[in-house]
């Protein structure tokens, strides 16, 4: 039974069954179904792709609202780095952070400070013996569960680290119980403001036994406008921010990458980059490098379907926004250095029941395997999707776990009622 809570959501009365999520979800989630969409929730990833290319809007992401944090006494808010791209004319990202706390926030702690930190010790796991090269970034929810459906042979090469929101939740809770030691931990809440419902799926399952320490994931797109009223109004603005280039450059791709100081590093965006790029390191067609970062998100995390500027417009922005910045506020100490600390680690990356598995028996996957390549060279093999699957191997892959029936072909069925029409008129 499967228990992953999943934040894509499917609006059945907007659906009309048109096949234009079908062909791109990247796992082969969807199926068209009784004139409508059903996404198999075993091999959904959060990825997004189907909200962002749905012609009907029928595909949303579920996330919180803010007024959830009402029942927490200290409110924090985590805004991603993402959200200072969002703004046209923004010159200081300290008139964001006085406008969540003009929402009703108590203290604003910056992912991109987090941020910072992870690529120091990042740096520091690089050059640590044993590791397995090319190393992967683990900063990306899709990535990690995708790597974990379709590539479980590169689960040992994803780095052991926990993203910068799970650092800055973490860092921000201990801020406010050394501040206000009278607080309970129940009465801290940590609300994330993402650009993506990947985050949601991550706080509301957890991660490999980790239990998140974000109470709450609200979107860039929800809180925007509520922010634009606010920092209109923005007269005595506080010194809040403190992060520089490395920390704000994680929104885009390669910004990560680039903050290891590693030429030996390649970047990737766009969920159909990625999955070239995975193939290519399972199949050893790639050059040796030290570090991989890779987005499903077009143009990094400002591509995000949470958000409401055009990815490239948010980047430019951000881009303008880092000239001026020093390249880091948020260093390792020299006496702390040489190691990682342990809370900056996640355990055992969790066990993924890959999609290319038809059965725990090898002998009936076997089998399987073959009934499904026979019964795929019969097929028109057009990849149209008027089964309601995306392509010919998957429609026939359905046939084999009765989950479909060949009568489903409705080109099969046309040319075997013409066939018959034919003999019935050779007979008369």
């Amino acid at each position: 039974m499967n228990t992953y809570e999943h934040s894509v959501y499917l609006d059945v009365q907007k659906c009309n069954g048109c096949t234009t999520c079908l062909r791109h979800c990247p796992t082969e989630a969807i199926r068209i179904r009784d004139n409508h969409a059903h996404i198999d929730q075993e091999r959904c990833i959060d990825c997004g792709e189907c909200i962002r290319i749905c012609p009907n809007k029928a595909k949303k992401a579920v996330c919180g609202k803010l007024d959830a944090m009402k029942r927490f006494k200290w409110k924090i808010a985590l805004p991603a780095p993402t959200l200072y791209g969002q703004f046209d004319n923004l010159d200081d990202v300290d008139y964001v952070l006085n406008g969540l706390l003009k929402l009703g926030f108590d203290d604003v702690f910056e992912v991109s400070a987090a941020a910072e930190l992870v690529s120091a010790y990042t740096r520091l796991y690089l050059k640590t013996d044993g590791v397995k090269k090319p190393a992967i970034s683990s900063a990306c929810p899709v990535i990690l569960r995708l790597i974990g459906l379709r590539f479980p042979s590169l689960t040992d090469n994803i780095i052991h680290m926990l993203p910068p929101m799970e650092v800055a939740a973490r860092l921000a809770r201990d801020k406010a119980k050394k501040e206000h030691p009278e607080l309970s931990e129940d009465e801290i809440g940590v609300c994330f403001i993402s650009p993506c419902p990947a985050k949601v799926s991550y706080v509301k399952n957890g991660f490999a036994g980790y239990k998140s320490l974000v109470d709450s994931v609200i979107s860039i797109s929800d809180i925007y406008f509520m922010l634009i009223g606010e920092m209109k109004h923005s007269d005595n603005i506080s010194a809040l921010s403190n992060s520089g280039m490395i920390g704000i450059g994680w929104a885009t791709t390669g910004g990560e990458a680039t903050a290891l100081f590693n030429d030996n590093y390649l970047a990737a965006d766009g969920i159909d980059n990625v999955i070239r790029v995975l193939d290519q390191i399972e199949n050893g067609n790639i050059p040796q490098l030290e570090f991989i970062e890779l987005n499903a998100c077009t143009g990094g995390c400002v591509g995000g379907v949470m958000t409401v500027e055009n990815p490239f417009v948010a980047k430019a922005r951000l881009q303008s926004l880092r000239r001026y910045l020093p390249v880091s506020q948020n260093g390792v100490s020299s006496d702390g250095g040489n190691y990682i600390p342990e809370s900056y680690f996640f355990n055992e990356f969790p066990t993924y029941h890959p999609i290319s598995r038809l059965s725990d028996s090898m002998a009936e996957s076997m089998r399987m395997m073959a009934d499904i390549q026979r019964l795929k060279d019969t097929l028109p093999g057009i990849d149209c999707g008027s089964c309601g699957a995306p392509n010919c191997r998957a429609f026939a892959e359905d046939v084999i776990k009765h989950t479909a029936k060949i009568e489903d072909c409705l080109i099969m069925s046309r040319y075997k009622n013409s066939d018959g029409a034919g003999d019935n008129d050779d007979g008369k």
